[in-house]
């Protein structure tokens, strides 16, 4: 068996030196939350799914999130850009990464979990 050695001098790692410049320069704003919900015209389903939606969003994301609503029966072709093959479908757009969610958003703990505000378990 043969064992390889690593050689070479190991460099002690110095970090930047935080000055309050520095940390004032970073952002304390909240995060936006960029929404869409895709929808086939007022369906029961569909009304469901944006009445659920407000429901979270302002219990969890309150003055942090926007709601954009695309009826695909008016717009037809937005469905094919967005990928969407179900309605309604949610499609988290920011933060990223990007993710949809299926349905009308009843199941609080599912949706919570696409939203990636709570972990799984």
């Amino acid at each position: 068996m043969t064992v390889a050695k690593k050689t070479g001098r190991a460099r002690p790692h110095t970090p930047a030196p935080k000055t309050r410049a520095a940390h004032k320069a970073m952002p304390q704003t909240p995060q936006l939350w960029k929404l869409r919900l895709y929808v086939a015209g007022q369906t029961p389903k569909s009304i469901r799914a944006f009445a659920n939606l407000n429901v979270l969003c302002k219990k969890h994301l309150e003055g942090r999130y926007r709601i954009e609503v695309i009826d695909l029966l008016e717009h037809p072709h937005l469905a094919r850009g967005a990928q969407i093959v179900a309605v309604p479908t949610l499609v988290v757009d920011l933060p990223e990464p990007v993710r949809k969610i299926i349905g009308d958003l009843s199941d609080t703990e599912r949706v919570l979990v696409g939203l990636a505000l709570q972990q799984v378990g």
